[in-house]
This record gives C-alpha cells, structure tokens and sequence, in this order.
C-alpha cells in the first residue's frame, strides 16, 4: 500500500500562490465533477480566511495520479500550510504528517523571510524538496535571478549536497501550468505530477508493526464529535478498534476508535482500515490533544510515546478579560461573558494550537495569552467575538527572556519592498524604532528591498504607519530572528487620544467642533461613555471633550442660514488595528457588534497624565 502513497507538504512565504496551486492540481487530477461549481481558493473553506485572502489553518487533501503505463493511480495526500509568519506554530506541526515539500517562490519577490522559515525547518527534517519558481508570468518576472537567489538560501542553511541538488518546476499557478524549462510548452500541471512521483519517497512505516499514530491536529464534526487527525507512524488502525491515548507526563486513556477516515479529495471517507504512512481522522477519542500518541493496548504499549510535537516559543503577549466596561452584556449577539467562559474558550485554544499559550495574572478576571504575533492573537479574538464572546484586551507586548543573567527582547528580520520614492521615508520611520539596515538591492521596476533588523517591539503598530507613509504602495514582511538584551525604552505612539468626558449620543455639532483636534473613530449617533477614545489627537496629549453637546436653541434668528456641518469620514477600527493604536493605558473592547478603545481608568478626574500612566503600566509589567 506504502509503494502507491505519497505524502507531501506544499510550504511558502504568504501570498506566492499555494493555495491556488492547490486547487489546480484537485481539479487536473479529477477530484471534481466536470459540472461542479468550485469556488477559488476552496482549501481556503473558514469565512476569516476567505475574507483576508490568507490561510490561517493547515489542511489535507489529496489527490490521485497516474502517470502513463502505470496500472495502479498513487494517491498523494497533500498538506497546505499557511505562509503568514504569525502561524508558524501551524507548519511546524504539520510538517511531521509530510515526507518531502513543494517550496514555492514568486518569480518576482523572490525568497522572503517567511520561505526562510519554512525551508529551514523542512531541511531539518531531511525532506527532499521540489522548488516551483510560480508566477512567471508575471511582467516584473525573473526566474533566473530568483532561481539562484533560492540556491544560495539552500546553502545559508546548511542543506546537504543531496538537497541541493532539488529539481526545478516553472509555473503559473492561477492557469494551472507547470512546466520543467522556461520554453517549454506546456498546458497543465503533469511535469510537477510526474515529479511528485518521482521525487517524493513512498511513505515510510511497516504495516505489521505495533501501531503508533502522532496526532497533529484537531478537528470537530457535528455528527461524531472530536477529530483527531495524525499520521499512521507505524502498524495498521482499524475501525472499532480498542486503543490507547499516550499523554503528555506519562498519562494514559483508553478509549476505542468510532469512525476511521482518510481523506480522499476535499472530503473525509470512512475507511475500514489503514496501514503506515497514511493520514487519518479518528472519531470517538474525547480526552486527546495535539501531539499524543495513540497505541493498541498490545502487551508494552506504555513504551511506544513517539517524541512530542515541539514548536518555537511565542514572543508576543497580551493581556485579554473580562469586559467592564459600562456598555459590557449590553450586546444582544452577546453568549460569554464571565471569566469562566473565557478561560474554558482559551484553554481549548491552547490544546488545538500548540504556538498560544495561556498564562494567569494577578487578577481572576484577567489572562496573559502569548502568541507569535499580533495577527495571530488577532484572528485568535475575532473568532471568539463571532462565536459570541465579549472581552477587553491590553496592548501587545514583547515576551522577554533571560539569558546569561540579561534580559532580552526578540528581534526581527523585516523585508520591506517600497518605490524608490519612499525609501527615504521608511528609513527615518524605522531608524525611530530602533531598526538596523543590514542590506538594499534595487532590482530594477522603480523598486528597492531593504532589509532591517529590529527589535519586535519596535513592530507594534508599525504596520499602519508604514501603509500610509508608503501610501498602500510598500509590502512589509517579518519572521523572528533571535534575541538581544534589553533596548531601553521606546514610545509607541506619537499623538495622543481625544476621549469623551461624559456618557451620550454624539451629535454633529460636537464633532464639528472638535474636529480641527484630530481624526475621530465614531461618526454621529453613536452611544459613548466617559473614558471612551473617539479619535487620534493631534498633539501628544490627551484630550477630554464633550461629545454629546447639542446646539443651544432659542427664538433669536440670525440672518442669512447655519453654518453647513460637514464631517470627515471616521477612521474605523478593527480588532487589528485597534491593538496596534492603544497604548499602555488603554484597552480595547471587543463585543460581537463592535469594537471600541478605551482608558483603563474611565474617571476623568481619577485619570493620571499619559506619560505617567503609560510609565505607570510599564513599570507594573517590568516587574
């Protein structure tokens, strides 16, 4: 069975064309009906992913292949990883169900940090790896370059003289054409099947031995409960068979499988069996987590843990609890709002995702989640908040470490690629933040790449500064980069916050008036409370103001007419955006209806100066 399965993970930096790759080689190799209505990017099936354009989640699928003169089609199960730096902890894990991968690198962009993370760690698992050169074409295309600039990223990391000896697959991903040399002619993906099967390694494992089966993912079905999906490592699984569940400390749970399925296509097939080497999906198994060991209950079978799944450390943290605010339970979509409900959702979250983890702090009310970045914690939130959960969360912040009796903070690998016009710019922006210039190609097209080391924390908010310094025209990637000591201290924010100093309705004539202060976050006809943030001052300090305050009225009329009210459309605040804008005295409120910033302490008269607040915040988290 091994001999006609092969197993392979399709891995690059986000946006070089995975996941539509993915769907060409579903539908070139049959999965779909001729008159099947398929969307685009259908690996990509979760409404944030479809919405964002990204994958967040690692998937299976697989597909069936025969290459001519052969009798029997090989089934090559396929693993799509996401390419954002954020889900790292997602390929990690996932790697381990794949015995080679597809690399895929824009033609144009050439390698990015996130492809040095993903080449890495599949080298140091020993894959054999297919480069596909994708988008070629592309008019700023250049394969060639491209093409040595992977070479020589295969040697900075050390790969053997049998890795780098990897084929080379051309393609244009979006049509569905692969082909082994630049003028070939080629109309579908059949060299990079034919290589697949030539490349890839059948699917290691001994079908007669004890049985022993990783798992690296969870699911849910709504008819047989909790999924467990893993690798069979060694032996074969049965349906209805009674096994072990090996935990993490030496704890063991025996259960009995319920539903035994394989993926074939996009789709789970129960299957009465299934020998080494195969992926599968296991129903019936309640109390089982990411990175256990699942064993038949043969004489012994405590011996048989495989190592445990480990993923690189989180380096970014952030507080999240329980929403006080006056306006908090007030949302009709709302379901959670206790700290139970939190802590039960974000536990639940830690075991499927081995890259969070979860922390207590000082108060009941209150958790320290810790992630690999802030958009990972911001999908993270905005799940939570569909599934009805309400919560406040605190600023992002740098995970520190000690090492040789020094604090240090994680650094950053950023590549930014910006018209020559705004490198000047993107410069001064970084030097602010304490970034260091380690190198600058000019590749031609009115386009340069600098590359920048910096602390992480000097990220935090950076990503809005940088789209409008660049005015939506700079792409800026990042990929963690080691440790440093400790910095200093670095502002976060320039300007201040404007904040309504009473409860209310925003009218026009108050916003009106306030409107030379700054940028507003609400329009008119919005409830707000006092300690509420309604826009970005612009000055570096805090503003309160009345929000609420109507035009007096009286039987004196001027001549001639009012003054026209006209108001600047509200700059509108996602959960993303809103971390990235609040300070060390502020909150964000996150309901399943909105979401808002606030002061920590709402109280005007109770409220400390900004920089004695945010000092104030620092200091507590310091020690």
């Amino acid at each position: 069975m091994a001999q006609s399965l092969r197993n392979i993970a399709i891995v690059a930096h986000v946006d070089h064309g995975k996941t539509t790759l993915v769907d060409h080689m579903l539908r070139q190799a049959g999965t779909f009906r001729e008159n099947e209505a398929v969307v685009d990017r259908v690996m990509d099936n979760n409404d944030l992913e479809r919405e964002r354009g990204i994958t967040i989640l690692a998937k299976n699928t697989s597909v069936r292949w025969k290459e001519p003169g052969d009798t029997v089609a090989t089934k090559i199960n396929v693993v799509d990883t996401p390419g954002h730096a954020d889900f790292g902890g997602e390929v990690e894990r996932t790697l381990l169900m794949a015995d080679a991968a597809i690399l895929l690198v824009d033609a144009a962009e050439g390698p990015l940090p996130q492809t040095r993370f993903v080449l890495r760690k599949c080298l140091s698992l020993g894959f054999p790896i297919i480069v596909v050169i994708n988008k070629i074409d592309r008019s700023d295309a250049r394969p060639n370059e491209v093409l040595s600039e992977v070479f020589d990223l295969f040697c900075d990391l050390d790969a053997t003289d049998a890795q780098l000896d990897f084929p080379v697959v051309y393609a244009i991903g979006r049509q569905g054409i692969a082909k082994r040399a630049l003028d070939d002619t080629s109309t579908d993906l059949s060299p990079l099947f034919s290589l697949i099967l030539k490349t890839v390694p059948p699917a290691p494992g001994d079908p007669d031995a004890p049985l022993q089966i990783l798992v690296n993912n969870l699911d849910h079905d709504e008819y047989t409960g909790r999924l467990a999906i893993g690798r069979v490592v060694s032996g074969t699984v049965k349906a209805n068979q009674p096994i072990a569940v090996l935990k993490e400390g030496g704890a063991v749970s025996k259960g009995s499988i319920k539903v035994l399925s394989t993926f074939e296509g996009l789709k789970r097939v129960a299957s009465p069996d299934a020998g080494a080497g195969e992926l599968v999906a296991i129903a019936g198994l309640e109390d089982v987590f990411v990175g256990d060991t699942i064993v038949d209950v043969s004489p012994g079978f405590e011996a048989r843990a495989l190592p445990r799944i480990l993923v690189e450390q989180p380096t970014i943290k952030m507080r999240i609890g329980v929403n006080t605010s006056p306006f908090a339970g007030k949302c009709k979509a709302s379901k959670f709002l206790t700290s139970r409900h939190l802590r039960e959702r974000l536990v639940r979250e830690t075991r499927r995702n081995l890259a969070i983890r979860l922390e207590e702090t000082e108060s009941p009310d209150t958790f320290m989640l810790l992630g690999r970045g802030e958009l990972q914690l911001a999908i993270l939130v905005e799940t939570m908040r569909r599934e009805g959960y309400e919560m406040q969360l605190g600023n992002p912040e740098v995970v520190t470490q000690e090492i040789d009796g020094q604090i240090c903070e994680p650094m950053e690998l950023v590549v930014i690629d910006v018209p020559d016009s705004f490198i000047g710019v993107v410069t001064e922006r970084l030097g602010e933040r304490r970034g260091r210039m380690v190198k600058m190609a000019n590749h031609g097209y009115g386009r340069a790449r600098l590359e920048y080391r910096i602390p992480s924390r000097g990220l935090i908010g950076f990503r809005g500064e940088f789209l409008t310094a660049t005015r939506g025209t700079g792409l800026l990637n990042t990929v963690f980069d080691g440790w440093e000591p400790w910095g200093g201290a670095m502002m976060k924010r320039k300007s201040g916050a404007i904040v309504a100093d009473r409860a209310g309705i925003s009218t026009p004539y108050a916003l009106f008036h306030l409107q030379p202060r700054g940028t507003f976050f609400v329009s008119t006809g919005i409830d707000v409370y006092e300690g509420m943030i309604i826009g970005e001052h612009n000055r570096p300090n805090d503003t309160d103001v009345n929000a609420i305050k109507e035009k007096k009225l009286s039987n004196v009329r001027n001549h001639g007419k009012d003054e026209n009210v006209l108001l600047a459309p509200p700059r509108v605040l996602t959960i993303e955006t809103a971390m990235e804008w609040i300070d060390a005295d502020e909150l964000v409120e996150v309901t399943p209806e909105a979401v808002r910033v606030r002061k920590q302490i709402l109280k005007v008269n109770l409220r400390p100066r900004r920089e004695d607040a945010i000092e104030d915040a620092q200091s507590q988290d310091r020690a």
